[in-house]
């Protein structure tokens, strides 16, 4: 039997920030298709706090993106927009292992009762063939009314394209101001050989490993969000895997699934740069609450809904990243028709001290935050460091 490798806590967070495109200086040429691409998936939401999260991330990646340089790609057929863990961009080179997930997906949401839309097949179909008909339309050019008045409530329109989305009958043709527009699956996906079930599931899984490089099998499924439980141990034991041991932030041990090229990435990654930076709350780095926590000792949770009088932190609470370990965490909001940006809630981590050099650190990276929403004032609204 292969001999379990042991890695270190610290070696475990470089190959990780490594893996997720964090440790360099988030400079020189731009590739934002790349960046997907090494990334696995982009995840993609509606909050724009200072800027939507999709832009956020690419842009802790490299500094020289700005907003508006994602969509083109998805017009271009470069990238397609599913469901992963939640609504993501997928390299178009994934598309072939998605037809299991169109799958499953679709055969879920018809199932689901909260996703079933209240239309019969005929209504549905002229929603179909409306799109065939006319070419790409938005929820907007659809009119029937939500049942009950709840914050998640949607309009029976909305759950049929949503369902035939789901199962790749529909897809995401391109965004308007973030607003979704839905055409034909064969106009929208490049022609591909779809892999079968099997196969799929088995190359997700080697492909979420490879992002990963060191990994339970849980963190494996989790990646895509795909493959059930038994399915991912299916794949871990015929996989070309090696033992490892991975130390934890507390100093514990664990077994996990490495890579079969570990031991070279683990030469070749470099320490991160020593640059702090502020991470959006659906940064892939942090994705895995517990393999963050398990990693980088870091307790985080989003309370975007959780009430006001029970968030420890805040609305929308960024994690700040400095070298291989979290300093703390900060609130920040953007008034763009004001032309002002506010801190609204800073929370240092335990033990971590802010003397000025670090403090210069912060200033400068809300700076350059600003800047990438076009914005130079920035207000303190609670205690600076």
């Amino acid at each position: 039997m292969t001999a379990r490798l042991d890695i270190s806590n610290r070696d475990a967070r470089r190959l990780w920030l490594w893996a997720n495109g964090l440790a360099p200086t988030p400079t020189g040429p731009l590739d934002v298709a790349g960046t997907i691409r090494a990334l696995g998936l982009l995840q993609i939401d509606t909050i724009r706090n200072v800027t939507r999260a999709h832009n956020h991330i690419l842009w802790t990646r490299n500094q020289n993106y700005r907003e508006g340089m994602l969509w083109p790609l998805l017009a271009q057929r470069r990238l397609f927009e599913h469901f992963t863990h939640d609504a993501s961009l997928l390299p178009v080179e994934t598309l072939p292992l998605w037809q299991v997930q169109f799958r499953r997906l679709g055969d879920r949401a018809a199932r689901a009762p909260w996703y079933q839309s209240g239309l019969g097949q005929a209504e549905i179909a002229r929603i179909r063939d409306r799109i065939a008909q006319e070419g790409p339309l938005s929820t907007h050019a659809f009119d029937s009314k939500a049942e009950i008045r709840e914050m998640w409530a949607r309009p029976p329109h909305k759950k049929a394209l949503d369902q035939m989305w789901y199962a790749g009958h529909l897809a995401t043709s391109h965004r308007e101001n973030f607003v979704k527009f839905y055409d034909l699956g064969e106009r929208v996906f490049p022609d591909h050989d779809p892999a079968g079930d099997a196969q799929a599931l088995l190359r997700l899984a080697d492909d979420a490993l490879d992002r990963l490089g060191i990994a339970t099998p849980g963190e494996v499924q989790r990646f895509w969000g795909v493959a059930t439980a038994p399915e991912t141990r299916n794949w871990a034991a015929q996989a070309e895997t090696v033992p490892v041991r991975v130390q934890a932030a507390d100093g514990t041990w664990r077994d996990a699934l490495a890579h079969p090229d570990i031991e070279t990435r683990l030469a070749q990654a470099p320490a991160p740069t020593t640059r702090l930076r502020i991470l959006n709350p659906f940064d892939p780095a942090i994705r895995d609450r517990d393999r963050l926590s398990r990693l980088f000792g870091f307790d985080y949770r989003n309370e975007m809904f959780v009430p006001a009088a029970q968030r420890r932190w805040g609305y929308y609470v960024y994690p700040l990243l400095e070298g291989d370990r979290f300093v703390g965490r900060i609130e920040i909001k953007a008034d763009r028709s004001a032309g002002r940006m506010q801190v609204t809630g800073f929370w240092p981590e335990p033990g971590v001290k802010w003397g000025a050099a670090r403090v210069e650190k912060l200033d400068a990276e809300i700076a350059r935050f600003a800047r990438m929403v076009g914005i130079e004032d920035i207000f303190w609204n609670t205690a600076r460091p």
